[in-house]
């Protein structure tokens, strides 16, 4: 599991957060930052900021230096994407959560099999999680398998890990995919629940919530189950201004635009 430090970044990162009165993490905002991410941009050189990344003594470091560069606005130049690679495999969980968020923002298709080793092999939740998420940015059909099994509840106890790769199988195309999802109805979990209608929606442009009778009856009825198919985007972190950050000196929320996976093919016309 990552260490309590490691968490604290995580969550910080992940919910893009952390801007609570009092807090003293803004006292020395690197000048000129406009996001969040600029604010935990190195100050340093990027050279500083790798050596971190590479330091083979200090997990927390190397943790700290592969968060940095990946939401750095030269975290995708060629020459990191092996350095997240390294983190990906790292012996540090932390380390490997960072390693493939990183990848999930710059990586390629080619990365897809390693981010699928630490969404299917991983023991921590949180590394798995964050592959499932990084799936839903990087297309490639390797995926389909994994992402299926990442969805059974019998398999996969987590149902963060669940809700994240039902949103990446949204890009899937597949009778089989579309079976799984009508399935994963009955999961537990509402996060889950939601998850899956939305890939549902997306991949057959129907709309029958949580109703698994009336999905399987659409099904079977049927001749083209991707005749009304939706394009597929991965979600996009967006929220209103926080009364802090109406001040001058703040940056404003750190909002992503929607887009496509990247090496997802385009879509077909007629």
């Amino acid at each position: 599991m990552p260490n309590r430090a490691q968490t604290g970044l995580i969550t910080t990162l992940s919910l893009c957060g952390m801007l609570l009165a009092g807090c003293r993490a803004f006292d020395n905002v690197k000048p000129g930052a406009t996001s969040l991410f600029q604010v935990f941009a190195p100050q340093e050189s990027p050279g500083d900021a790798a050596d971190m990344a590479l330091d083979q003594y200090d997990p927390d470091s190397r943790f700290t230096g592969t968060a940095l560069l990946a939401n750095a606005h030269f975290g995708g130049e060629d020459v990191y994407i092996e350095l997240y690679e390294d983190a990906a495999r790292d012996e540090d969980a932390g380390v490997r959560w960072a390693g493939v968020r990183a990848l999930g923002l710059h990586g390629s298709p080619e990365h897809v099999e390693l981010i699928i080793e630490r969404l299917v092999d991983e023991p921590d939740r949180l590394v798995r999680a964050e592959a499932a998420r990084a799936l839903q940015r990087i297309h490639n059909p390797i995926a389909t398998d994994p992402l299926l099994r990442a969805m059974d509840e019998k398999l996969e106890t987590e149902p963060d890990v669940r809700a994240g790769a039902a949103q990446a199988l949204g890009q899937y195309a597949q009778p089989r995919v579309v079976q799984a999802l009508i399935a994963s109805l009955n999961d537990p979990a509402l996060v889950v629940n939601h998850a899956t209608i939305g890939s549902l929606r997306t991949l057959t442009g129907q709309d029958f919530g949580i109703e698994t009778r009336a999905w399987l009856d659409w099904y079977d009825a049927t001749d083209d189950l991707f005749a009304a198919r939706t394009p597929y985007t991965y979600p996009a972190f967006e929220r209103d201004k926080r009364l802090l950050e109406y001040l001058p000196f703040m940056p404003p929320p750190p909002n992503e635009t929607a887009s496509t996976p990247v090496g997802m093919p385009p879509p077909v016309d007629g």
